[in-house]
């Protein structure tokens, strides 16, 4: 892994949820390709003890597109351990993947100089009311100033936990921007240290469509050239589920 050296410029893009396993890695790392394979070199943070996004660079290629790592323990200052996330130079995008069971205090550092927050959500009664409840929380805490978007999760088409989940969603103050499937190409990916960008198009072509939808949304947000106006802080563009997948090259 190269341990990039710091600047304070880049985008900020953070993927929260302090409920455990709803995806918040496998979100993380398909970004950091994404944004690997169009340039500049992203930076993927990883602040979760467990180290699963460290790990997943690790085993990254070396022929693969570069993607800068910070561990959880290079953010560390002497004697106790920081929260302040560093952004490194010659970075692109900075994705921040996080640990559950996340307190107040560390949610407001994370989110403090952050351009947006990502978070995904299982299809499950449970996970729902649970995110549900902690983005309320998260929208008073950071006084609506940051725009925050709902990513729905290992989901299957037809099933009645999709309907239910997709119900409640739409009752949310954020926007449900993409829906990615059950699918073992995001696991067969991770394996490799890749993300679904890397691999052949034809294999992953329905997953591309939902993963566009949210580089769709970023674009958006992100873009330095975008008009004053453009879309409402906590709305998409109307076009943005009309739109075809981002075009980018892939390899088989």
């Amino acid at each position: 892994m190269k341990i990039a050296p710091y600047r304070d410029d880049s985008n900020k893009i953070v993927i929260l949820n302090p409920k455990g396993g709803c995806g918040k890695t496998t979100l993380a790392t398909n970004l950091a390709s994404f944004f690997a394979l169009r340039g500049p070199a992203p930076t993927l943070i990883d602040t979760d003890p467990m180290g699963y996004t460290s790990r997943w660079l690790e085993r990254r290629p070396k022929t693969s597109c570069m993607i800068n790592g910070i561990t959880i323990d290079e953010l560390a200052m002497p004697g106790k351990h920081s929260w302040s996330l560093r952004k490194p130079k010659e970075a692109g995008a900075v994705i921040i993947d996080t640990p559950a069971a996340l307190g107040r205090r560390e949610i407001a550092e994370l989110t403090d100089d952050a351009d947006c927050v990502l978070v995904p959500v299982l299809p499950s009664a449970f996970d729902t009311h649970a995110t549900a409840n902690f983005i309320a929380e998260l929208l008073l805490q950071t006084e609506f100033d940051r725009p925050v978007a709902v990513v729905a999760n290992r989901t299957r088409q037809n099933t009645k936990s999709l309907s239910a989940l997709l119900k409640i969603l739409n009752n949310f103050e954020t926007p449900t921007i993409a829906i990615l499937r059950d699918s073992q190409n995001y696991v067969h990916a991770a394996n490799l240290g890749l993300g679904i960008y890397e691999l052949p198009q034809h294999r992953v072509k329905q997953d591309l469509e939902q993963m566009g939808r949210i580089i769709d949304w970023l674009d958006q947000l992100l873009l330095r050239e975008m008009e004053p106006g453009l879309m409402t802080r906590f709305n998409p563009l109307p076009r943005l589920f009309a739109s075809p997948t981002s075009s980018l090259a892939h390899q088989e």
